[in-house]
């Protein structure tokens, strides 16, 4: 577990509680995570940036992080720039996690192309499971509150 895994978390600005938690909660369980997302530790508030320096942003830091870890709260399905990261992270060809949010057990919808290009889903509690993710452990597709569940869809990648 001592090997620093870069990681981008994708999310609803307001979540942003939930992303400082989740990097602690990863650190007290003994995972060396590197955060490359953009979150209130590295928020520059001189000038509002254009959409075209957002995305460069992104695409840079997404490219940069070995896993993509999208949080799932009840307004994330909602974000333009949510779904540009998953399909980013895709095209990059990164794993994708879903982490549902705390408190979000009942009915959350996933952002369209969580739906299209996601891969397991895990509920808030299992910091294990999401530090396994990191490392390259396959962990089943979990519900909310951490009970196991199907998958939301099949997908067969086939190198090119």
């Amino acid at each position: 577990m001592s090997d620093k895994h870069n990681i981008f978390i994708s999310h609803y600005g307001h979540d942003d509680d939930h992303v400082q938690s989740l990097k602690f909660r990863l650190k007290d369980s003994g995972y060396d995570v590197r955060n490359y997302s953009i979150d209130s530790t590295k928020h520059n508030n001189q000038k509002k940036p254009t959409d075209k320096e957002v995305r460069e942003i992104l695409d840079t830091r997404i490219k940069n992080s070995g896993t993509f870890i999208c949080l799932i709260g009840p307004e994330t399905h909602k974000r333009k720039w949510v779904n540009y990261e998953i399909r980013k992270a895709y095209l990059e060809g990164k794993r994708i996690i879903g982490v549902y949010v705390h408190g979000c057990k009942d009915n959350v919808e996933l952002p369209e192309t969580y739906k299209r290009y996601g891969g397991p889903l895990i509920g808030w509690n299992s910091v294990d499971k999401i530090g396994g993710i990191i490392s390259g452990e396959n962990t089943p597709y979990e519900n909310p509150n951490s009970t196991s569940a199907t998958p939301i869809h099949s997908v067969t990648r086939i190198p090119c």
